[in-house]
């Protein structure tokens, strides 16, 4: 499968150059003309990389980094500006960028860049072995362990099967029938609310500390792993 690369840039010019380079390159490559369509862009597509303008219209590249970071996705972000200057540079490492190019630029060095980041990305998923993420929560199935950013979170034994049916199919709605049968077996008879109980113990854990609501209910259908809300 091509790695998707996600351009975000409201100069036409650098956005028609970019789609061409990295098509070249064997990416395939979604664009958006401000921050409010990359970010819908970034929620549909779940790019594996974004190259984001600073100074766009609506909602600048500042405030598209602050939102995905904030949604605990860990995207590499490659900042693109005019401006060359430490603070600028300084501001969007802080705000979670992984690296910055100031324009004009090459584009042999923007690919070159795109390429490291890139093979960071899977050295990293690859060291992760049975971990599974999702945003930035990582349940490993072998030590049992499970955190939400960098904090630990202690799950009972069902709690965690829970979690983890939802990280093994983020994103897909999964009935009550289907949860019941997978975590308690199909011929439970105990209290009738029991996955209501978990769920909301398990909501409860995961969005301690501030954090955002991940497992949603989806009404009359079940319960969806989505960090959309």
């Amino acid at each position: 499968m091509r790695e998707q690369i996600l351009v975000i840039d409201d100069d036409e010019k650098i956005t028609s150059m970019l789609r061409r380079g990295l098509a070249f390159e064997g990416y395939s490559v979604t664009t958006a003309n401000d921050g409010l369509e990359g970010l819908k862009k970034m929620m549909e597509a779940e790019p594996h990389l974004i190259i984001l303008d600073i100074m766009m219209p609506r909602v600048d590249g500042w405030e598209v980094c602050r939102r995905i970071r904030e949604s605990g996705s860990a995207v590499p972000i490659l900042m693109l500006t005019a401006k060359d200057e430490v603070s600028d540079r300084v501001k969007g490492l802080d705000m979670g960028a992984d690296d910055y190019l100031v324009k004009p630029f090459a584009l042999e060095e923007l690919l070159a860049r795109v390429r490291v980041m890139l093979r960071r990305r899977t050295e990293k998923s690859e060291k992760s072995g049975n971990r599974l993420e999702y945003l930035d929560i990582a349940l490993d199935p072998d030590t049992r362990e499970v955190f939400r950013g960098d904090k630990r979170i202690e799950l009972t034994t069902k709690e965690f099967d829970l979690l983890q049916l939802f990280l093994l199919n983020p994103k897909r709605v999964l009935s009550r029938d289907l949860i019941m049968e997978k975590i308690w077996g199909y011929d439970y008879s105990g209290e009738s609310n029991v996955l209501e109980v978990y769920i909301a113990l398990l909501r409860q854990k995961t969005e301690e500390f501030g954090h955002k609501r991940l497992i949603q209910t989806v009404r009359g259908a079940g319960y969806v792993l989505r960090g959309d809300n």
